[in-house]
């Protein structure tokens, strides 16, 4: 479950934890639409793209403290994104909800 601690929104339910470099390779390619948690070892840029994920996503880039840095909306399939910020999380979102840029997240990891 991913709470927003800011606006005390639930935002997901459920989601795939995503922590070795094979699950976070697949990411939701070829998956039905779901929420997915990608734990890195520390912070770092990330690189995306949205080669066989057939429905836009909303991408939320997470620091260490939990707090969003950046958010991509409505990304796409079949393209790719680079973010400006680091991220030690990165929350992938087929179903968006509220969320801004500052908000601090609650989640298991």
């Amino acid at each position: 479950m991913i709470t927003n601690k800011t606006n005390h929104q639930t935002i997901s339910q459920k989601e795939l934890i995503c922590k070795s470099i094979f699950s976070q390779a697949q990411g939701l390619m070829f998956r039905r639409k779901e929420n997915l948690i990608m734990i890195f070892p520390e912070e770092r840029q990330i690189n995306l793209h949205m080669v066989f994920v057939f429905f836009p996503i909303d991408v939320l880039v997470v620091n260490k403290n939990k707090k969003i840095v950046e958010i991509k909306r409505n990304f796409k399939p079949f393209r790719f994104w680079n973010s400006k910020e680091k991220g030690k999380y990165l929350v992938e979102l087929a179903y968006p909800n509220k969320y801004e840029v500052g908000n601090i997240l609650v989640f298991k990891n």
